[in-house]
């Protein structure tokens, strides 16, 4: 009875799928292969070789006797130490993943993030408090545009750059996990925050070109004034969409006393007008928040901004293969230093 097993369908197998992402860094070595062939043959006749030699009058009375399993099995021996040497000549040869680079045109726009870090985005009429609730949302719009070159400046007495323009948005990502306020001197400095955005921008080639300044104050520091970064923007044609954090008229916020934690209301003060200006100076729009559910409609009114074509270099690494068949190769070889030793010992 023939029996005839078929593989699903879905599950066929193709060898040319499987090994078509291999490639050697040696591929010369393979021509070694060719002499396996010899090597067997060597084998055979030193093994033939190594038999002694009885004169019989006729070799007839022997055929009687069947040949054992260890007998059958002798033969074992050299093919293990055949495959073994196989198995080295390809590793050899260094079979590794194939390396590829390619450049692939995606819809995106690059956006610097400036975000303001003074004291006073700890007034907790946000929730947790102003800063913990724009990281927060500033991370979900990173996540929604995987497309986008983006980058991130944080201000406060001054202003630096936490990260430059990047597609890999695990890093940036990262990197906001360390935002907390303290991390430079006190204040506002609003035009040194936009200045350092653009600085961030101006190199660009991308069609779209956005600021997106988050802050909670007015700009009491720096050394550049605020509508002179602006203007410094619109000549590279960079949109700055203004975000106005805080509530309407008094947030609570907390001091540290020696007596733990205490908490008072501030007046909340955001200089509207010259957001406003920024904005409207630079084709960009001006948003107040006054809540987190406010500040999340504000990301998405921004996220529905146009996007242009950009080129985007792709790049895998080459991963060396060659490991898994050195340990075949030695467990080929431990398997034929046994057997040969133990069972399949030729001798006596």
């Amino acid at each position: 009875m023939i029996m005839r097993m078929e593989l699903p369908k879905n599950k066929t197998l193709n060898l040319n799928k499987m090994f078509s992402g291999i490639e050697f860094a040696n591929p010369w070595m393979l021509l070694l292969l060719i002499l396996l062939p010899s090597i067997g043959i060597w084998y055979y006749v030193k093994r033939n070789q190594q038999h002694p030699v009885f004169n019989l009058s006729s070799t007839h009375p022997l055929h009687s006797f069947p040949k054992s399993i260890r007998q059958r099995l002798i033969i074992l021996l050299p093919v293990l130490r055949m495959l073994c040497i196989g198995f080295i000549i390809i590793a050899l040869a260094r079979p590794q993943t194939k390396s590829s680079s390619q450049d692939v045109s995606v819809e995106g726009i690059d956006i610097a993030m400036a975000l303001d870090i003074s004291g006073s985005m700890l007034a907790e009429d946000f929730k947790p408090n102003r800063l913990e609730a724009a990281k927060k949302l500033t991370q979900k719009f990173i996540e929604s545009r995987p497309n986008d070159r983006m980058g991130l400046v944080v201000f406060s007495g001054e202003a630096f750059t936490q990260c430059p323009l990047t597609t890999d948005h695990a890093v940036l990502l990262n990197l906001f996990q360390s935002i907390k306020m303290g991390m430079i001197d006190d204040g506002t400095a609003l035009g040194d925050g936009l200045a350092t955005a653009v600085n961030r921008l101006r190199y660009s080639i991308a069609k779209s070109k956005v600021i997106i300044l988050l802050t909670d104050g007015i700009n009491n520091a720096g050394s550049i004034d605020p509508r002179t970064a602006a203007e410094i923007a619109n000549m590279y044609k960079i949109r700055i969409y203004t975000i106005g954090v805080g509530t309407l008229g008094k947030a609570p916020y907390p001091f540290q006393t020696p007596f733990g934690t205490q908490y008072q209301t501030i007046d909340v003060q955001i200089d509207e007008g010259l957001l406003k200006g920024i904005a409207n100076s630079t084709g960009g729009e001006y948003y107040r928040a006054t809540n987190n559910k406010a500040l999340e409609e504000i990301f998405n009114k921004i996220d529905k901004l146009e996007k242009s074509k950009i080129t985007v270099s792709e790049y895998s690494r080459k991963s060396e293969k060659y490991f898994l068949l050195l340990l075949i190769a030695l467990s080929l070889f431990t398997l034929e230093l046994l057997l040969r030793e133990t069972w399949l010992n030729p001798l006596p």
